[in-house]
């Protein structure tokens, strides 16, 4: 179960969120068949995701987050509802690096050192909002943070954590955190944030510890009275169908319809979910008469 809460101060200057996303890493893992290094970076991604979509205010709102960067497994793209669900995939699922300096798994070698952060909030509006920055390490968590600060000027703090067995590669724990300071803060707010920081043990050895996420906030902001505004289930879920297929077919124009209608079938496979829809020749020259 991905259990995400929500949580603020009693005195009103911050806002949590915590989430044990262990199923739906192992979920993003089994679908995409990732490698260790690549488990980590799309888990911390779709874990960060998660979180982020949970600020969304409108039912049918999304969030995408993409991370292009000059490393072999870029891009990595994760898609997340006001609910919480996400899906995502990786540009090589299957690169394999040497763990970096301090003996972990290099995601930022995966992604790229050198890259940019995407932010896509699709609100329901003619246009949705965008904004880019330059990754701060490419390791995820300090670019999510980053964005927040440059793009939406709210301090901000992302924590995430993907554990993955070294034998087998297969995913073990994974979770994140979000603090968000509110216009009420004052510096004495961040003072004692920074204070629960500073010795706290990555998210994973927390949920090892056997941590639940509202256990989690509370061990992060120790100097702060949490109070538990909600909870909810989230998971790694794609929403592809024969009609988006058919919309995305459409949308590739007359030219691209009559060409595609030469050859006997025509596959379609998720990037999300690797599911595959065939289209016959015949139904391509439909959608041809309908575009």
């Amino acid at each position: 179960m991905n259990e995400l809460v929500r949580m603020i101060s009693d005195d009103g200057t911050l806002y949590a969120l915590c989430v044990n996303s262990t199923e739906m890493v192992k979920e993003a893992q089994n679908i995409h068949s990732l490698s260790k290094v690549c488990s980590a970076a799309l888990g911390r991604l779709i874990t960060g995701a998660s979180m982020m979509g949970i600020l969304l205010k409108g039912k049918d709102d999304t969030l995408t987050l993409k991370m292009s960067g000059s490393g072999p497994a870029s891009p990595i793209v994760a898609v997340a509802n006001s609910s919480g669900f996400v899906k995502g995939y990786v540009g090589d699922a299957h690169v394999n690096l040497p763990l970096n300096s301090v003996g972990k798994l290099d995601v930022s070698g995966a992604i790229g050192k050198d890259g940019n952060l995407t932010v896509i909030k699709d609100l329901g509006l003619k246009e949705p909002y965008m904004a880019q920055i330059p990754f701060v390490s490419g390791e995820v968590a300090e670019d999510i943070t980053a964005y927040y600060f440059v793009s939406e000027q709210t301090p901000t703090v992302c924590g995430l954590g993907v554990l993955v067995n070294p034998d087998d590669e297969q995913v073990l724990l994974a979770g994140g955190f979000l603090i968000q300071l509110l216009p009420t803060a004052d510096d004495e707010t961040i003072s004692k944030v920074e204070n629960g920081l500073k010795n706290i043990k990555s998210v994973t050895a927390m949920l090892s510890d056997g941590l639940t996420p509202e256990e989690i906030c509370k061990k992060v902001l120790p100097e702060f009275n949490m109070e538990l505004l909600d909870r909810t289930n989230v998971e790694y879920k794609c929403d592809c169908s024969t009609e988006r297929v058919t919309g995305a077919l459409l949308a590739s124009g007359k030219d691209g319809l009559q060409e595609m209608a030469e050859d006997e079938q025509t596959e379609v496979v998720c990037h999300f979910c690797n599911k595959k829809y065939i289209f016959t020749s015949d139904e391509i020259l439909e959608l041809l008469e309908r575009s």
